[in-house]
């Protein structure tokens, strides 16, 4: 019988969400917002792409004077440029549109900059000028090295491959970093998606005036356990239809849209850091979830609830004013105070494990503190519930709903 009551009402809730107009229209708000950017970005990457091409096929025409002597004429006039015979005059043409670009190289260009003149062309096309410039300098001093080896050297233009150790085992970089960092992620995902349903579908009943009938046929727990699942169904639904557009954009439009190209054949997804990462996941929302059904159990209206709603959670966003102490300094006592406090613990803890610097004896610390903490919350929840669902006109009162018995 209590299995087919929570059936009951994980349908009920769940089709009674997804069946208002207006949890669709928040919910394909950002899909909607963000095919519009990617249109508007694509337009504007098909222009870009065409202007750039066109520059391409056109030389820029400018004179320049060399008193290095390190500019190679023939390099200087496949870029479109001439040797200025009368460079005093020079910057006076250039001022009168006669002549569209002069650049005048110093005889120490160690010491001196390189002087730079030219026609207004909008913001973005005058940097053709110090581009053209530069580039004609390195291709000088490359042909006068006789090596493209050693200019690369010298420029530092040139990748290296590194390779770190942990416990006499090769250890990974991003690769193993990302894929624990995914449940931090799904995590913020969950509970600020859910956070405000959560209240609503709480105190729902209670506004309405319909609390201590539906309590004359279901369990408390199996009321709230329901909402829960209920929930998490709707958040997972609300998730798959913010990431479709980015999923289908980063998979047929990644080159138009300019997205940088990952390979995920490379991350690397180790057993232990994702069942920490995991368990995490799941102990921090057992927390949350029972803070915020107590929350609407002893709150008459939502916005009552509110006042009390911001604080836990801005609580979740707190770690990361010092997430790069949390990165560089793990031992530090304000990030150990951060990963042992609860409503810190998640997000702390879940980038700890995520960068190698959460230790086994931490995490199952921190995991069953988590576990312990969040089934103590929700089982105080519904015991609030049960007493201040009733409560229509006035805040619940701790003492007296403890001195009752359940």
């Amino acid at each position: 019988m209590a299995r087919h009551n929570l059936g009951t009402v994980v349908q009920f809730e769940f089709t009674r969400t997804v069946k208002k107009r207006r949890f669709w229209i928040a919910t394909l708000a950002i899909p909607v917002l963000l095919a519009i950017v990617f249109g508007l970005v694509f337009a504007s990457g098909s222009s870009t792409q065409e202007s750039t091409e066109q520059q391409k096929n056109q030389s820029l025409d400018f004179s320049y004077s060399d008193a290095s002597k390190l500019i190679d004429p023939s390099i200087a006039t496949a870029l479109g440029g001439t040797l200025e015979a009368n460079p005093d005059t020079a910057v006076e043409r250039v001022k009168e549109g006669k002549l569209n670009a002069f650049f005048s190289f110093p005889a120490n260009m160690m010491k001196e900059p390189v002087l730079v003149y030219g026609t207004d062309h909008g913001i973005f096309k005058n940097g053709t000028y110090d581009a053209v410039a530069k580039q004609l300098v390195i291709l000088s001093a490359q042909e006068k090295v006789g090596s493209e080896e050693l200019t690369v050297a010298v420029q530092g233009d040139f990748s290296t491959e590194s390779q770190t150790f942990k416990d006499g085992r090769p250890s990974g970089g991003l690769e193993t970093v990302v894929p624990p960092l995914l449940f931090l992620v799904l995590f913020y995902v969950v509970i600020i998606l859910l956070a405000n349903q959560m209240l609503a579908s709480t105190l729902e009943e209670k506004e309405n005036r319909v609390t201590e009938m539906i309590l004359t046929t279901l369990d408390p727990t199996t009321l709230v356990v329901g909402k829960v699942i209920s929930l998490f169904m709707v958040g997972a639904v609300q998730s798959l239809v913010f990431t479709a557009p980015m999923v289908l954009g980063y998979v047929f439009f990644r080159d138009q849209l300019a997205m940088p190209d990952f390979d995920l054949s490379a991350l690397q997804f180790q057993f232990l850091p994702m069942l920490v990462g995991a368990l995490l996941f799941i102990g921090g929302f057992i927390l949350f979830t029972g803070v915020l059904v107590g929350i609407g159990a002893v709150m008459p209206t939502a916005k009552d609830a509110g006042t009390v709603f911001a604080p836990v959670m801005i609580s979740m966003f707190i770690p990361f004013y010092i997430v790069t102490m949390v990165v560089s300094d793990p031992g530090s006592m304000i990030v150990q105070i951060f990963t042992f406090f609860p409503f810190t613990a998640p997000i702390t803890a879940m980038l700890r494990n995520a960068f190698g610097s959460l230790g086994t004896v931490s995490a199952a610390i921190v995991i069953a503190e988590l576990f312990v903490f969040g089934f103590l919350a929700l089982r105080v929840a519904v015991h609030l519930f049960r007493y201040g669902s009733i409560e229509y006109s006035r805040k619940l009162s701790f003492r007296r709903a403890f001195a009752r018995k359940s």
